[in-house]
């Protein structure tokens, strides 16, 4: 019989287009993976996709369950949701995933306002899903997600919510601080601080230094961001940072430069299940969220 797994699996290889890609999107190892894909096979004896085509091309056999899978699937996290929370959209909780550490500071009036809306709803925010938090909210682990970085699902929305700018922050000592914007050539060997995350992930790299070909130099790590504002006000380094973040920097020796004549503007973006169950929640809490962003965009 096929189960609800293996029309996960589908559905996730169909998004990610590999299968690697759609073993860490399920949380299972590669093996695991391509064991439920043959189990199904043996099942309905048939292919479900062809093996190394690029792109990857499903068989008639498996674009069938593809349809399948689209069909009943947002049907039934849509029953299991209700059943788990009695069908009430106004009861919690409301776990919101957040793709960044310096929102939480700022997020508090919203948090409060929220509350006072839904005193029984119990709002959960968390950054422990930081790397895969939209994951986690495709497999239900959250209701809610502040990102940046969208991907392709078929079962997520997204709520464009507002823009912000990215700024290179630097000590006023710092030989850059005489500018008004700096260019990528200027930043190469540059010592950075950031939040422990993969370079590869920061947006001044993947946005900015990566496409001009320029390499920073040495990357050091902060938890903190009054920590982080702390270090390059000693001048240790450079740091990009959203630009709310540099209202914590409480009369530190710190100028904000834009990153490129234009500036680097990134968004943020609510995503959330098409078939969420609370939608009611969601979309107050959102509407809350970008009503408070209009505290944060001007930095002076």
């Amino acid at each position: 019989m096929i189960e609800l797994r293996h029309l996960w699996t589908l559905l996730a290889l169909k998004e990610c287009g590999s299968l690697a890609a759609a073993a860490k999107k399920r949380f299972v190892t590669q093996s695991a993976l391509s064991h439920q894909i043959k189990e199904l096979e043996n099942r309905i004896n048939s292919s479900v996709f062809i093996r190394k085509s690029k792109p990857l091309s499903f068989t008639e056999e498996g674009s069938r369950l593809l349809q399948l899978a689209e069909d009943i699937l947002p049907k039934v996290q849509q029953t299991e949701h209700l059943l788990k929370h009695g069908g009430n959209s106004q009861q919690g909780p409301l776990r919101v995933g957040i793709e960044c550490h310096s929102c939480f500071r700022w997020l508090m009036p919203a948090m409060e306002a929220f509350r006072q809306k839904y005193p029984e709803a119990q709002l959960d925010l968390s950054s422990r899903y930081l790397f895969d938090a939209l994951a986690a909210l495709d497999n239900g682990e959250l209701d809610l997600v502040l990102t940046s970085d969208p991907v392709v699902s078929h079962t997520i929305a997204y709520q464009h919510l507002f823009e912000f700018e990215v700024k290179l922050i630097v000590s006023q000592e710092h030989p850059l601080a005489k500018f008004d914007y700096v260019l990528p050539q200027q930043l190469a060997k540059q010592p950075i601080i950031s939040y422990p995350v993969p370079l590869a992930r920061l947006d001044l790299f993947r946005y900015f230094l990566e496409p001009a070909g320029i390499a920073p130099g040495v990357q050091k790590s902060c938890d903190l961001t009054n920590v982080l504002l702390q270090r390059l006000a000693c001048n240790e380094g450079v740091a990009a940072l959203p630009n709310w973040s540099i209202r914590e920097a409480h009369g530190l020796s710190l100028k904000a430069l834009r990153l490129g004549k234009e500036g680097l503007k990134r968004p943020l973006l609510g995503a959330y299940r098409h078939d969420a169950g609370n939608s009611g929640l969601i979309r107050h809490w959102l509407s809350l969220v970008a009503a408070e962003a209009g505290n944060q965009q001007e930095v002076h």
